[in-house]
């Protein structure tokens, strides 16, 4: 009868370590197992799998359990909430995001000085001098205010609201509405008001906590990883992203960088510091890389200039016509696929550390060939996820096209159409390569190679 947890093909592992066939456990064997480590297992594989202690004392308990004579399965699956090292990348990861919170954009000087802004509820409206012309309305409304907040609560104001006959830009307010009021300051008096728009931020908020609220209820712990990872990825777009590129760094490697941090922080936040994480990682900087490349390669044939993009004209005339829009929107165009990306990796890479968990013995051509099979059947769904996501925001372009009988040919070459196009096709070219790429990567770091004995791969749940 043997005892232990099986080892090689040659042995059997005892209480102090791995013996011949037929031994009984003990000292001597083929190699030394130290007691809370597990056999089969090298010592930087279990720095990054296990972190800390509480694998360490399961293998312990698992080695006491072969010295009184039981016999453990091949494979071994150590159940495991949180590590020490995921709990300090929350930890640091929430430490950054403060301090992303208070670092300064540079460009606050940019923001005058002598407003002030409040919320106001609006007490009465005069349309008299507001014309209808058609569906749009012209002219300018009077509204009355009355503060809610800030150091002038409880006053009340008249401001002007003018309607320039644009119907995304203009706003009509009513009796009852909450607004935005600017007061301009003059010598400490207020000198104007402006009613800027309705006011929004309450119930964005609302949404916001709706959203953060069922995550964490629906996910657990593994939801406020999320939405650290949420809120890291909105900072660094904001606080490092947007200023660095009104510096006028270059656009390409300023987006691979900020790319890697958000991909990096969501990954082994939410997937965990382990093996199955870093090939995630790996195989959706494979893919970013893949379709940057393919993004530069494109840019030239399609001859499409970085101004299509929405204000991006406006930008150039608030003194930075010096900025490169074109990089910029390429840099657009993979850091906007980036999400996919990583969906798509993690999912390839998820799938192949279950496979290698429930078969350790398994070969690194057949994890391999299982990988690339699981990805084939994702990205499929993946690419066409891409096309709604960027077809939607002009649905009313397409109504647009086809009520006025514009023929598609001249409709697919117009530039804004075009840097769509762009955008869809290369993004989703990225996503078929990051299959791949995770497949190898997670070759790589989740199959042990022949002859080293058991497999054992830390399942985190």
């Amino acid at each position: 009868m043997t005892t232990g947890l099986e080892g090689t093909a040659n042995g059997t592992a005892g209480a102090g370590g791995i013996v011949g066939t037929g031994g009984t456990g003990g000292t001597g064997g083929t190699g030394e197992a130290r007691a809370g480590e597990v056999p089969g297992l090298s010592g930087s594989d279990q720095g990054w799998e296990q972190g800390a202690g509480p694998v360490k004392a399961t293998a312990s308990a698992a080695t006491a359990s072969a010295a009184s004579g039981s016999v453990a399965p091949a494979h071994l699956h150590i159940p495991l909430r949180s590590t020490r090292r995921d709990t300090l990348l929350c930890v640091v990861l929430a430490l950054v995001c403060l301090a992303l919170y208070l670092l300064p954009t540079g460009f606050e000087d940019r923001l005058p000085d002598n407003a002030v802004r409040c919320r106001a509820t609006v007490v009465s409206v005069d349309n008299e001098r507001v014309h209808q012309y058609g569906i749009v309305r012209m002219g300018t409304q009077y509204v009355s205010l009355r503060a809610l907040d800030g150091p002038y609560a409880g006053q009340a104001w008249q401001a002007g609201n003018e309607l320039v006959g644009k119907m995304e830009l203009d706003k009509v307010f009513a009796p009852g509405d909450t607004a935005l009021l600017v007061l301009t300051l003059r010598d400490g008096k207020v000198a104007d008001a402006v009613a800027q728009d309705h006011y929004r931020l309450r119930t964005q908020a609302v949404a916001f906590g709706v959203f953060a609220l069922l995550l964490v209820v629906f996910a657990g712990p593994t939801g406020v990883k999320a939405l650290l990872s949420f809120v890291f990825s909105a900072l660094m777009i904001w606080k490092v992203l947007v200023p660095a590129l009104l510096r006028d760094v270059d656009p390409i490697l300023l987006g691979l960088g900020v790319t890697t941090a958000i991909t990096a922080a969501t990954i082994l936040l939410v997937g965990g510091m382990n093996r199955r994480g870093l090939a995630a990682w790996l195989g959706t900087l494979l893919g970013i890389a893949a379709t940057c490349g393919l993004a530069l390669a494109f840019a030239g044939p399609f001859q499409l200039h970085g101004a299509v993009r929405p204000y991006a004209e406006t930008v150039l005339y608030s003194g930075y016509p010096h900025l490169h829009m074109t990089r910029i929107f390429l840099a657009s165009i993979f850091m906007a696929s980036s999400g996919a990306l990583m969906d798509l990796a993690m999912d390839v890479a998820a799938s192949m550390a279950e496979l290698v968990a429930q078969n350790p013995g398994i070969s690194r051509r057949a994890a391999l060939a299982s990988g690339l099979r699981v990805g084939r059947a994702v990205v499929g769904t993946m690419t066409t996820t891409l096309l709604l996501a960027y077809s939607g925001g002009y649905i009313a372009t397409l109504m647009l096209f086809m009520a006025q009988g514009i023929p598609l040919e001249n409709a697919l070459n117009l530039p804004f159409v075009a840097a769509e196009v762009m955008n869809t096709l290369v993004g989703s070219i990225g996503l078929v390569t990051v299959a791949p790429f995770t497949a190898l990567t997670g070759t790589w770091l989740l199959v042990r190679g022949k002859g080293e004995g058991v497999s054992v791969y830390v399942r985190q749940e």
